[in-house]
């Protein structure tokens, strides 16, 4: 399988988007004539750079506007395509994407359009090149690829075929299952691009809104099962027109957008069993079992702090590493590292971050598996020099230099405490939390959708639509991802200011990337009351908020009393309940949430986040903290 993709979807330069696609892996690009054309190089210069770049090009475009026309548009267009041809003869590339004609002088007709292209394949196979006829979903006479194909059929010429784009077929709404009719070695290209349901525009949409495949709402897999099941054996690439690319890192959008091909075609492999995908062997997505570990790197008197803080939570000290400064800490099925030893990734985060998460640990069916799939998605595998007696756990790169390892029973998960750890004391259970619930991951916004990605294709997650949750100072995007199993729920948490309370501890702590963890428990109120007497600072919440959910929901007078005592939280969705309460923010704005939920509720309590973020606001503001 030969993987490509726009360098129209990648920011920078020419020469900055190769870099940025040849290391992502990908085989070869479409080269977007803007990007050409705004290059100094000469056509054989660009060609030949494409060429040490260890990729070739696999489509030039677009050409614009070429069917249909009267004289003497007519031949015009005629010998725009002869020049055309010569440019891609020194470029070194033999196909090239005709999109239908939005021209306002064009005439309709598909037999207009096949004479057309009858005589453009002439033209064109005198010079060895390839014409590819794509339908744009707002084309002035074709947008739909059934009449695009038509146009094809009716040319008949070998040196004439069919592109077919994801985006411009879903985005309208047509059957992708009609694609299969079409003969493969008459489909000359395929592109693909996801996008989010939005009812907009059809050109404005496409321009400002398509991402990668897995990222957005379109059945992009059924998409491309259909292409496959022609006997299509070219290309895969992606085109994205993406506001948010377009002002993101080269190197992290082509990642991405290499991580959601391979993803694609391996779930395409499983629809299609039968055809013939050239893929690493690569396990199905990984089912996620529970939190092994969470991990913080810290020093000195902030390591002290947090120490105090998981006293407060009623999490005991049963470990230390027998050659590291590596402290355990343990409630539940809750474990919490502290690790200050010098020298390693731990070092380096705090240097980096201050007191922040530097790992988190995954229980997993199989470690092997989950960092073979995360190597084939194009993950960035983590070692470092292991001390005596600390055993080698499979781990990749996480979200902001953070990393993440993966335990299985085969590494006897149980003996990593007691084969590197020495025993302190038990835990104690008189708070009764039970398990981490969920993960707050907090992100720039342009960095959403690859995360997002990140999670969806390595694991058997879920995604849950994305909700604006309102602060004082701004609006942050919020999207929640739970495993199949409920063993790992993440909450991605998009700032797109610094104003906002989300913002403020992304640019303070420098892109530490976990900025609260909750914890569950079967009774929050005999928990709240064993944390108050273990010397717990709840965030308060004011009067105005409970006032309201005495009027929003049916809760007992003595209920909702005990509730504002205990600054408890509330939420329910067709009567099932959810109450939360948190801590107040610790250095860097970090802080722990502790939550029950009806087994059938699976959200967050977002209706309560701005009461939150106001209090927590208000607070950071009472300590003398700068507004932001």
């Amino acid at each position: 399988m030969k993987t490509s993709i726009a360098t129209v979807s990648v920011s920078g330069n020419l020469r900055e988007k190769l870099a940025a696609i040849s290391a992502a892996g990908f085989d070869g690009v479409e080269i977007f004539e803007q990007d050409f054309i705004a290059d100094d190089r000469s056509p054989r210069e660009v060609g030949q750079m494409i060429k040490d770049h260890g990729l070739e090009i696999t489509l030039f475009q677009p050409f614009r506007d070429f069917e249909g026309l009267p004289s003497p548009f007519r031949e015009k267009t005629f010998d725009r395509a002869r020049h055309k041809f010569d440019l891609m003869q020194e470029l070194g590339t033999d196909l090239i994407l005709f999109c239908s004609t939005v021209h306002p002088d064009s005439l309709g007709g598909i037999d207009r359009a096949a004479e057309d292209f009858a005589r453009l394949g002439e033209i064109a196979a005198a010079q060895g090149i390839r014409v590819g006829y794509e339908a744009l979903a707002w084309g002035k006479h074709v947008n739909d690829h059934r009449d695009a194909w038509e146009i094809v059929r009716r040319a008949d010429h070998p040196n004439v075929g069919l592109i077919v784009d994801s985006f411009h077929t879903l985005g309208r709404g047509i059957d992708p299952n009609s694609i299969r009719r079409i003969p493969g070695d008459k489909i000359f290209f395929v592109q693909l691009a996801d996008a989010p349901k939005i009812d907009m525009d059809l050109l404005f949409w496409s321009r400002h809104f398509r991402n990668m495949p897995g990222e957005g709402d379109l059945d992009v897999t059924g998409f491309m099962a259909s292409v496959i099941a022609t006997g299509y054996t070219g290309p895969i690439s992606l085109e994205i027109f993406n506001d948010q690319f377009r002002g993101s890192a080269p190197k992290q959008v082509a990642q991405q957008g290499y991580r959601s091909l391979i993803n694609l075609m391996d779930d395409v492999r499983r629809q299609e069993p039968e055809a013939a995908i050239d893929l690493p062997d690569m396990p199905e997505r990984i089912d996620v079992q529970g939190v092994a570990f969470v991990e913080f790197a810290s020093r000195g008197d902030e390591a002290r702090h947090l120490e105090h803080t998981l006293k407060t939570l009623g999490f005991v000290k049963v470990g230390q590493h027998r050659t590291k400064a590596l402290g355990l800490w343990q409630q539940g099925d809750i474990r919490i590292l502290i690790n200050e030893q010098e020298g390693d990734l731990a070092a380096s985060m705090f240097n980096a971050h201050g007191t922040s998460v530097c790992d988190i640990g995954l229980a997993v069916g199989s470690a092997t598996d989950t960092a073979k799939r995360a190597r084939a998605l194009g993950g960035d595998p983590f070692s470092q020099t292991l001390s005596p007696g600390q055993l080698d756990i499979p781990a990749i790169r996480g979200l902001g230099g953070g990393v993440m390892h993966f335990l299985d029973d085969s590494q006897a998960l149980g003996d990593v405490w007691t084969v590197e750890f020495d025993h302190l004391a038990s835990p104690d259970h008189s708070v009764g939390l039970k398990k981490v619930d969920h993960i707050a991951q907090t992100v720039s916004y342009d960095e959403m959708l690859n995360w997002s990605l990140f999670y969806t294709s390595l694991f058997a997650m879920k995604k849950a639509p994305t909700i604006d949750v309102t602060d004082p100072d701004g609006l942050v995007r919020s999207q929640a991802l739970q495993a199949t199993s409920d063993g790992l729920r993440i909450t991605l948490n998009g700032a797109e200011t610094h104003r906002t309370f989300a913002g403020s501890f992304l640019a303070e702590s420098f892109g530490a990337p976990v900025q609260h963890i909750a914890f569950t428990c079967d009774d929050i109120f005999e928990a709240a009351q064993a944390l108050v007497r273990k010397g717990f600072e709840p965030l308060e919440m004011h009067a105005n908020y409970y006032a309201d959910l005495n009027a929003r929901f049916d809760l007992p007078a003595a209920t909702l009393k005990k509730m504002q005592t205990l600054n408890i939280l509330y939420d329910e969705e067709a009567g099932r309940a959810f109450y939360h309460l948190y801590s107040r923010p610790k250095e860097g704005a970090l802080f722990f949430e502790i939550l029950q939920r009806d087994q059938s509720y699976n959200g967050y309590g977002a209706p309560n986040a701005p009461y939150r973020i106001a209090a927590q606001k208000r607070l950071m503001r009472a300590k003398g903290m700068p507004r932001k």
